[in-house]
C-alpha cells in the first residue's frame, strides 16, 4: 500500500490521511523526513553567499516542515488514540528526533552563520517579528549546548535522547496503570448514593465487558470523580483513592519511581552543562518569572494568603461530619464526598441539580457562540474531513467574511486509548507562505462523561469550564496571525500559555453567556437566575483548599527542578522527596503506599518541569484581564478585538508582559484574583 505520509496531503485542507494511515507507515516515512530535513540544514550550511536573514534564519524555519507535519500526527495520536504498536513506534523514533535536533542546534557552522546574522542584528532592517526570529533562533542554539566542546557537547546530546526516552515511558506508565484498574460491584446496595446516570453508565460498561448483573468503575475522570463525591460506602471510597492514588508507585515494571530519578538528574546535570545552578534557572531564564526564587516569592505569598483560609475550610468540614453524627477521622477519601454534601446543603446546589442544562452539544453551541460574539467567527461541521477517530468532530471556522481561518477538531469521550486529561494540541500551526496565510489545525482532547442508552452527556459545571479552557487555548491557536510558525499561537512563554484558556473560564459565570446555551435538556428551560446566582456564590466555596492545592503542586515541582546535580544524585527516595515538598501545604494525615509525583505526567512527561506554578501565575493575569470585560460588558466588542489583537493572534511575537500592556494599558496585579477567589 502507497504510505500516505510520503506524499503531500490531497485532502480537504490537507489535514492528516488519518483513514490512510496504518502504524507501519511512521517509521519510514519519519525516517525519510529526517533526512530530507538533514538535506535541508546542509544545504543552508554550504550556502556560499553571505549569511542572511533570509538564506539562514528563514531557511532555518522552513527546513524540516514534513518531519515536524508526519511526527506531530505520531505523538498527537500516541496522546489520543494509541496502541501498544504505537507506543513502541514513538519509542523508537523519539530519540531519532532528539539526536537530529541536538545534532543541528550544536553544529558550530551553522552557528557560525546564526551567529553573524545576530551580530549585526542592529544594522538589519527587519520587522519586530523578524527580530524575534533572530533571538530566539540563536539563544535556543546557546541553550542547546552548541558553545560546548568535546565530551560536553556530546553528554548533553545524550541526555537529550534519555530524557525523550524517560518521557515516553512515564506516559506510558500512567497509561497503562489506568487502564488496569477496574471496580466490579455486585452488590447494588454498594451504589448507594450514587447518581443514577452515573449507575447507568457503570452497568452498561459491565454489560460491554461481559459482566453480567454488575457494575464496573474505572480511574477515567467521568467513572472516579463521581464515585468520589456520591458514593456513600466510604470503604469503596478509599480503594478507589489509594487505586489511583498508587498508579505507577507499586514496584513492579510500570512504576514510575526510578523514571523520575533518572530524569530530575539528567536535567540538573544539562543544566549543569549550560552553567545553570539547576534545570529551574535554565527553564525560567525564558519564562515572565524569570528566576526560581521569583517563582518560590509568587508561591510562597499565594500559599500565605491562602493556607490559613483553607484550614477553616478543612476545619468546616469536620464539623460538618460530626453534625451527621459521624465519628470518624477525615482522610483524603472523604473530602470529595462530603464537601459535595456540604456545598449542596449551603446553596441548595450540586452537581445533579446543575448537569441538566449542561448537555453536551448545547455547551459546545454555546462555547462556539461566545466567540462569534467576541471575534466574529463561526463554526461550520464538516463531516467529509478526515479524522482519527469516530468519537471526533471536526468543523470548519470562519471569519465574518465567510473565509475559512482553521480547522477545528473536537475529541471529547475517554476511551483505552486515550491519556488522561483534558489538552489542545495542532496537527499544524498557522503561518504565511509569501502572502497567502496557511491555516491551522488545532484540536481539543477532553475525557468527559459520554452519554448512555438513557441519558445524554450531561456534563459538571467543572466540566463545562474546561471545555471553556481548552477551547480557550484552541483559539490561541485557530487566530494566530504571524508570518512564522515558531511564533505563532500557543509557542509563548510556558506561563503566558494559560492566559487565554484561563480568561475563557470567566465566562462560564456570566449570565449573558449562560443565556446562550444553558438549558434544560428535557424541558428546553433557560436555567434560571437564581441558579446562575447560587453557582456565583459557590464559585469561592472551598476556593482556599483549592488554591492551596494547585500551590502544592506547584511547589513540588518547583522542589523537583531546583535540585543542583550533587543534590539530585543524591536523592533516591521519591515519597520522601515529595513528603517534604508537601509538608507546608498537607492538610490530611499521609496515606501510606500512594504518590504523586509519579503520575504527575504535566511535568515528567508534559512540558511543565519548573513551569506548573504557570496556572496560578496566568489566573493572576486572566483576573485583571477579565475585570476590564466586567467594566465594559463581558461582551464588549473593542475589549474582544484588542484582545484578539495584541493576545490571541501575535503569538510569541514579542515579550508576553509587552502584549499584556499593550491590551490592558498597565501591567496586571494580584487584586482581582485575590478578590475573585474570596481571599481579601
Amino acid at each position: 500500500m502507497e504510505n500516505p505520509l510520503l506524499a503531500a496531503f490531497d485532502t480537504k485542507f490537507e489535514l492528516p490521511p488519518f483513514k490512510k494511515i496504518e502504524s507501519d507507515h511512521y517509521v519510514i516515512a519519519i525516517e525519510k523526513a529526517l533526512n530530507e530535513a538533514k538535506d535541508e540544514i546542509a544545504k543552508i550550511i554550504k550556502n556560499s553567499e553571505k549569511p542572511t536573514f533570509t538564506n539562514t534564519i528563514e531557511a532555518l524555519e522552513k527546513s524540516g516542515e514534513k518531519l515536524q507535519r508526519n511526527s506531530s500526527i505520531l505523538f498527537n495520536l500516541n496522546s489520543a488514540e494509541t496502541s501498544d504498536e504505537l507506543q513502541k513506534i514513538a519509542q523508537e523514533i523519539s530519540p531519532k528526533l532528539a539526536t537530529f535536533n541536538s545534532e543541528v542546534k550544536q553544529n558550530e557552522k551553522l552557528f557560525e552563520r546564526v551567529k553573524e546574522i545576530f551580530r549585526q542584528k542592529e544594522n538589519l532592517d527587519l520587522s519586530g517579528e523578524q527580530k524575534k526570529l533572530l533571538h530566539d533562533t540563536y539563544f535556543d542554539f546557546v541553550r542547546r549546548g552548541v558553545e560546548l566542546e568535546g565530551p560536553k557537547k556530546e553528554r548533553f546530546k545524550e541526555i537529550s535522547i534519555a530524557l525523550s526516552k524517560l518521557s515516553l515511558k512515564f506516559s506510558e506508565n500512567a497509561l497503562a496503570e489506568s487502564n488496569a484498574f477496574e471496580m466490579v460491584i455486585t452488590n447494588e446496595a454498594d451504589l448507594a448514593g450514587l447518581p443514577d446516570d452515573v449507575k447507568g453508565r457503570a452497568k452498561e460498561l459491565a454489560m460491554q465487558k461481559g459482566n453480567e448483573n454488575t457494575w464496573i468503575f474505572t480511574l477515567q475522570a467521568p467513572s472516579y470523580i463521581p464515585f468520589m463525591e456520591y458514593a456513600d460506602n466510604r470503604s469503596l471510597r478509599e480503594e478507589m483513592y489509594k487505586a489511583y492514588m498508587t498508579k505507577c508507585f507499586k514496584g513492579d515494571d510500570r512504576d514510575n519511581q526510578e523514571v523520575i530519578l533518572k530524569t530530575i538528574r539528567l536535567k540538573a546535570e544539562l543544566a549543569t552543562l549550560l552553567g545553570y545552578k539547576t534545570f529551574a534557572h535554565y527553564v525560567l531564564e525564558q519564562r515572565m518569572a524569570e528566576s526560581p526564587d521569583k517563582v518560590r516569592t509568587f508561591l510562597d505569598d499565594l500559599l500565605r494568603k491562602s493556607l490559613p483560609k483553607a484550614k477553616e475550610e478543612v476545619e468546616e468540614i469536620k464539623e460538618f461530619i460530626k453534625s451527621e453524627g459521624e465519628d470518624i477521622e477525615l482522610q483524603r477519601w472523604d473530602w470529595s464526598y462530603y464537601s459535595e454534601k456540604l456545598r449542596k446543603e449551603k446553596y441548595a446546589l450540586d452537581d445533579e441539580l446543575v448537569k441538566p442544562y449542561f448537555k453536551l452539544e448545547n455547551v459546545i453551541a454555546g462555547v462556539f457562540t461566545t466567540a462569534e460574539k467576541l471575534y466574529g467567527i463561526s463554526f461550520r461541521p464538516n463531516d467529509d474531513l478526515e479524522v482519527y477517530h469516530e468519537d471526533v468532530k471536526a468543523y470548519e471556522v470562519l471569519n465574518e467574511s465567510g473565509d475559512v481561518v482553521s480547522v477545528f477538531l473536537a475529541d471529547f469521550f475517554p476511551r483505552e486509548g486515550k491519556r488522561d486529561g483534558a489538552w489542545m494540541t495542532s496537527y499544524r500551526s498557522q503561518r504565511y507562505e509569501g502572502n497567502s496565510r496557511v491555516i491551522p489545525q488545532v484540536s481539543i482532547v477532553c475525557n468527559f462523561t459520554p452519554s448512555s442508552s438513557t441519558h445524554p452527556s450531561l456534563l459538571k459545571f467543572n466540566e463545562v469550564k474546561t471545555l471553556f479552557h481548552e477551547f480557550g487555548h484552541a483559539l490561541h491557536g485557530m487566530l494566530a496571525d504571524t508570518h512564522y510558525q515558531s511564533l505563532s499561537g500557543t509557542s509563548v512563554y510556558w506561563d503566558f500559555v494559560e492566559l487565554p484558556s484561563q480568561i475563557m473560564e470567566n465566562w462560564c459565570y456570566e449570565k449573558e453567556c449562560l443565556d446562550l446555551f444553558a438549558r434544560h435538556y428535557e424541558t428546553g428551560e433557560l436555567i434560571p437566575e437564581d441558579l446562575i446566582d447560587r453557582i456565583k456564590k459557590s464559585s469561592t466555596y472551598h476556593e482556599a483548599f483549592a488554591t492551596v492545592r494547585q500551590l502544592s503542586f506547584g511547589l513540588l515541582d518547583m522542589a523537583w527542578h531546583s535540585l543542583t546535580l550533587e543534590e539530585a544524585n543524591a536523592t533516591s527516595d521519591v515519597s520522601d522527596f515529595e513528603e517534604n515538598a508537601f509538608s507546608s501545604t498537607d492538610l490530611f494525615p499521609k496515606v501510606e503506599g500512594t504518590n504523586m509525583s509519579v503520575q504527575f505526567s504535566h511535568i515528567f512527561a508534559g512540558g511543565y518541569a519548573a513551569g506548573y506554578y504557570s496556572y496560578k501565575w496566568a489566573e493572576v493575569l486572566d483576573a485583571d484581564a477579565f475585570s476590564l470585560f466586567k467594566e465594559r460588558g463581558v461582551f464588549d466588542r473593542q475589549t474582544a478585538t484588542a484582545f484578539k489583537e495584541h493576545i490571541l493572534s501575535k503569538g510569541g511575537t514579542e515579550h508576553p508582559m509587552t502584549l499584556y500592556k499593550k491590551f490592558r494599558g498597565q501591567e496586571p496585579t494580584p487584586d482581582a484574583l485575590l478578590k475573585r477567589a474570596g481571599l481579601v
